[in-house]
């Protein structure tokens, strides 16, 4: 005899496997106001995609890049340490980090004095960002 999940029990497993709530780009672009002081979004060919700031890294093509590892880009101990481990980005990570760079960092590292160069949180909207910059990739 053959046994089938019925209905709802197949769509709570479908839907089960989904994430929570998956970023808006188009929000995250709009939200990127934010970034801007420090962040710019420059394109590998030199299209510049987001004016900003210099003084923190090229977010182009970060989703898919190890942590950290930004040509040009001077990053602190704490970053530095979660590079070494290849740890590499993806959305989920992405989005926690900017809620509170400096928690994540001591999260990664297990260091207690771990911080980042990074002041600004992102209490709200970190998943938007995190696709909006999924979105911008080589």
């Amino acid at each position: 005899m053959r046994r089938t999940l019925s209905l709802p029990l197949s769509l709570f497993i479908a839907l089960a496997a989904l994430p929570l709530h998956a970023g808006d780009a188009a929000k995250g672009e709009a939200d990127f106001k934010k970034c801007r002081a420090c962040h710019q979004i420059v394109a590998d060919d030199g299209t510049e995609i987001q004016k900003g700031g210099k003084t923190g890294p090229n977010l182009y093509g970060v989703i898919g890049r190890i942590a950290g590892s930004a040509p040009g880009y001077d990053y602190g101990e704490s970053l530095q340490a979660v590079a070494a481990k290849g740890l590499i980005w993806d959305e989920a990570l992405l989005a926690a980090y900017v809620a509170d760079p400096t928690a994540w960092l001591k999260e990664q590292t297990g260091a207690p004095a771990a911080r980042s160069k990074m002041s600004f949180k992102l209490a709200k909207g970190g998943d938007d960002m995190a696709a909006y910059l999924a979105s911008l990739a080589p």
